[in-house]
């Protein structure tokens, strides 16, 4: 491995010219495929295998033209204080409203307020139904504009007016504070390198691997039918993991120059060894993020590939524009420990020799291994306790800010209809089996309104032929909440009673259902999930580092990162610490996708530490040096550059804290938390205490798996057969 990538750095910088233009070409080439490519429009979310996703299929069968996953829209008025909506010149701008409402190509129905009694009981707050023959995905522009000037005509007559349900949904907006994250990395780059043009390469590309990523992902939206979120996904993961990986090849690259060696050489020599480190560590991100496919969400599922794909570019440009930008840059990029003259080159340091923070660092754990390690793993665990907490569940128009049009009107239906208006149930039965299909249809009315936490029960509406119909449960709390989530499994667990007595099937779906359905098929696959991806993930590091109890160290430190993670997301976005300054405004359960998210994601990004950082202590102990020295060279060469990318990575992902979309959020705020728990707590503190503590131990290998494994030479053994010899003199007497 490292030999290849060695003659593959070389061959980057001496044919640099051609490389660069291979990369404009693709970024060229992707760039033009998403200009002309059609907009998406069938974005469709399926959750195979589900109960709800059952009933929409059976729904689509039976009853055809109803558009049982098309969007929907509730255009909710409330009357001017003292007034009702009753009132002779409310109803009239209602009516009229209603009727603009019902005019678009895209409109399979819209409820009058007025004759489907969806008028409040004080009489001061109604709604409209509006049904669409599309998904919120697949709607029109000109859709979305008619009905908010529908709206607008009603707020004109006096009448306060919001618009609830997915019909409005929107890309979510990032804000100006991704742009502050990109802006302190290279803050962190030009500290880190001491130069301007160091610290712009990995920037540069960075958002040349992103770019190629997320237009490939434009260009291909139709045809893969894939979501907005996919991008948002690309963009966060690319930027990191790209900025990360090409940090990682310039740094090693100027400690080859400040060894003495030749810019080509030294190019070389920093993808076969760094570049290994990357590659192990792309690997690992590349399995976590298509692992995510054993959940069976085709969503998740193309999430996740184009995730790994924009990572898989972030490796081949840090592995080949990296060494041929260096060619490009030649005598600017300087060795370690210099810099250039507009940042203070030249001066004579004020305490020359003293070893530097990341020497210091590990010789301080080596020791004291034991507290380190305590002190460490009680921080953690501390951090974790929030977790046994953990309420899951997928975000509605309650968990969106109050600023928006959706949460106002989820809270009007609150106030006029109570909280469980806004996640309605519904209920299909399937009689085609049942001799009786009247009867079953009145018994499963009955036996649902003797449930707790049911209002409204409305009688059962059946198709033409007769053999299914479909009955809507108002449950009295709010969808988000635990007491709806038990009364949906109560309607079920009936179900399967009414089936035994009349054959009757009865089945629960709506957006609600189909929310805890989702959650519960990510909790069961969180395990399997988890047992792929670091099992997968430990057989990789076993041929890294050639070692038994390294990568079980690596994945045991990260289960801790990722529970200490998630606490701090539970503490925050569902008991609401801190939850001003990071914008949340409304707490509640946790996103069902965060926990298999964050171990997907979080692993494949700790392992990049892992390997860089790892790998260079591996090194020097197959060099000669002893377990304790080969840990504190370990840091001396690489706390420095793992510091710097666990802070731009932090940054980054900070940066989509400030998404108007609470997913988003989510995710930015977990992926932040936990990268700074991992990086800072088990790679600098708890992995050197415990390789002090095992020293010779932590490299053991059984023979016959050593004779086994592949040797792919990570640390550049083989490289020593390419040096010059004259070269190597030079380097020994210095």
């Amino acid at each position: 491995m490292a030999t290849f990538l060695y003659k593959l750095g070389r061959l980057a910088f001496r044919r640099r010219h051609f490389v660069a233009l291979i990369w404009v070409a693709l970024l060229t080439l992707a760039g033009v495929g998403a200009a002309s490519a059609p907009t998406p429009g069938n974005t469709s979310f399926s959750i195979p295998g589900t109960e709800a996703q059952k009933a929409f299929d059976l729904l689509e069968q039976r009853f055809p033209g109803m558009s049982a996953d098309g969007a929907t829209a509730r255009v909710v008025f409330k009357a001017p204080s003292g007034e009702k909506m009753t009132d002779a010149g409310n109803k009239a701008a209602v009516e009229k409203t209603v009727r603009e409402l019902g005019g678009g190509p895209e409109v399979a129905s819209v409820a009058d307020p007025y004759t489907g009694h969806a008028v409040s009981k004080n009489g001061t707050v109604a709604y409209a139904s509006v049904k669409y023959k599309v998904s919120g995905m697949e709607l029109e522009d000109t859709t979305r504009d008619d009905l908010k000037e529908a709206a607008q005509h009603a707020r004109d007559a006096g009448l306060t007016v919001e618009i609830g349900g997915d019909a409005l949904n929107a890309t979510p907006e990032t804000g100006s504070s991704e742009i502050i994250g990109i802006a302190i990395a290279a803050v962190v780059l030009v500290i880190t390198f001491g130069s301007l043009l160091a610290a712009g390469l990995p920037l540069l590309t960075a958002i040349i691997g992103v770019g190629i990523g997320v237009a490939s992902i434009t260009a291909l939206a139709s045809a893969l039918d894939l979501g907005s979120t996919t991008s948002t996904l690309a963009t966060m993961i690319g930027l990191a993991v790209g900025i990360d990986y090409a940090l990682f090849i310039v740094s090693r690259y100027r400690a080859e120059l400040a060894e003495g060696r030749e810019r080509e050489e030294a190019a070389g020599r920093a993808v076969g060894t760094a570049g290994s480190a990357v590659v192990f560590a792309g690997l690992t991100v590349v399995i976590a993020l298509v692992g995510l496919s054993v959940v069976n969400i085709p969503m998740l599922t193309k999430m996740g590939v184009a995730a790994a794909g924009t990572v898989a570019i972030a490796v081949l440009i840090a592995l080949t524009m990296i060494p041929a930008l260096l060619g490009y840059a030649g005598r600017k990029i300087k060795p370690t420990g210099e810099k250039s003259r507009l940042l203070g080159g030249g001066r004579t340091p004020r305490r020359p020799g003293r070893p530097n923070m990341g020497t210091r660092w590990a010789r301080f754990v080596v020791r004291r291994p034991v507290a380190v390690l305590l002190l460490g793993i009680l921080g953690l665990g501390a951090a974790a306790l929030p977790a046994a907490s953990l309420e899951l569940g997928l975000p509605d128009d309650g968990s969106q800010p109050v600023s928006t049009t959706q949460r106002r009107a989820y809270d009007l239906l609150s106030e006029g209809f109570g909280p469980g208006f806004n996640g309605p149930l519904m209920v299909v039965v399937d009689a085609k089996d049942s001799a009786r299909p009247k009867e079953a249809f009145d018994k499963v009315g009955a036996e649902i309104k003797g449930l707790k936490d049911v209002v409204t029960v409305t009688p059962a509406a059946p198709n033409k032929v007769g053999d299914t119909a479909t009955i809507t449960v108002v449950p009295h709390s709010k969808p988000s909440s635990v007491t709806t989530e038990d009364l949906v499994h109560a309607i079920r667990d009936k179900g399967a009673e009414i089936t035994r007595d009349t054959g009757a099937k009865v089945l629960v779906t709506g957006s609600t259902a189909m929310n805890i359905d989702v959650s519960q098929k990510l909790n069961d696959a969180l395990l399997p999930y988890l047992a792929l991806v670091v099992g997968l993930a430990f057989l990789l590091l076993i041929v890294v580092f050639r070692s038994v109890l390294v990568p079980l160290k690596a994945a045991l430190g990260f289960l801790l990162s990722v529970l200490a993670a998630l606490g701090a997301v539970v503490a925050v976005f569902q008991w609401g610490w801190l939850s001003g300054l990071m914008g949340v405004e409304q707490t509640g359960p946790v996103m069902s996708m965060m926990p298999i998210f964050m171990v997907g994601v979080v692993f494949g990004l700790a392992m990049d530490y892992e390997v860089f950082l790892v790998t260079r202590m591996r090194e020097a102990y197959v060099h000669g040096e002893t377990p304790g020295q080969a840990v504190v060279t370990g840091f001396k060469h690489g706390a420095r550059v793992v510091t710097a990318a666990a802070v731009i990575m932090i940054a980054v992902f900070s940066g989509f804290i400030g998404s108007s979309e609470s997913m988003v959020k989510m995710i930015g705020f977990g992926l932040a938390i936990a990268v700074f728990f991992d990086a800072f707590v088990v790679r600098m503190a708890i992995v050197p205490a415990v390789l002090a503590l095992l020293g010779k131990r932590a490299w053991w290998l059984p023979k016959w798996l050593d004779r086994a494994l592949p040797n792919v030479d990570v640390e550049g053994e083989g490289l020593r057969a390419h040096a010059d010899p004259e070269e190597e003199k030079e380097l020994v007497r210095a």
